[in-house]
């Protein structure tokens, strides 16, 4: 049986996930979700996120790049960013300070964490931390600041290729 959508892992009168885990590569080959709104196109196949600062120290933007992709973003290096999904929204940054954001815990080959997993107070602080450094107006309760979340020039074009592979053309006699 296969099912899918919201309901499938959550129930509907008492939802807990605030997740939920999305298909992007099935044995090395990235998957795409293809959908009519775009918010629900998922960019395909694995990826590292990295988090670019700026000269005042604030994060800029957090950047996902290809995990394959051979040329990861350094400080004072020229990286252009891409929306996920509109071609001419770009940016041309210089980070002064770049932080991955993620390490593989759990990779599902061995059945164990690969990694010493951080105590409670530790991932706490971490959160704390991450606050902390969190330009004010993103923090507003009222109209706050929107965080960007941009893709490599790689991964934009490898998203759009595979999306365009992937649409059926409709045939019209």
């Amino acid at each position: 049986m296969f099912g899918i959508g919201t309901n499938l892992v959550t129930c509907q009168s008492q939802p807990a996930l605030g997740c939920v885990y999305k298909l992007v590569e099935v044995d090395g080959e990235p998957r795409i979700k293809l959908s009519n709104d775009i918010e629900k196109v998922l960019i395909p196949g694995e990826k590292v996120a990295y988090r670019l600062f700026g000269e005042a120290g604030w994060p800029l933007l957090d950047l996902l790049v290809g995990a394959a992709e051979p040329n990861p973003p350094t400080e004072g290096g020229r990286v252009l960013c891409r929306h996920p999904f509109i071609e001419q929204k770009r940016v041309a940054v210089v980070p002064q300070r770049v932080v991955k954001l993620h390490e593989v815990v759990f990779d599902g080959k061995n059945g164990v964490p690969d990694c010493a997993l951080p105590s409670i107070q530790e991932t706490r602080q971490y959160v704390t931390d991450q606050i902390n450094h969190t330009r004010p107006d993103m923090l507003r309760y009222v109209n706050p600041g929107e965080y960007k979340v941009s893709v490599s020039e790689e991964t934009f074009r490898f998203l759009h290729q595979l999306w365009q592979s992937e649409t059926p053309v409709r045939e019209i006699r």
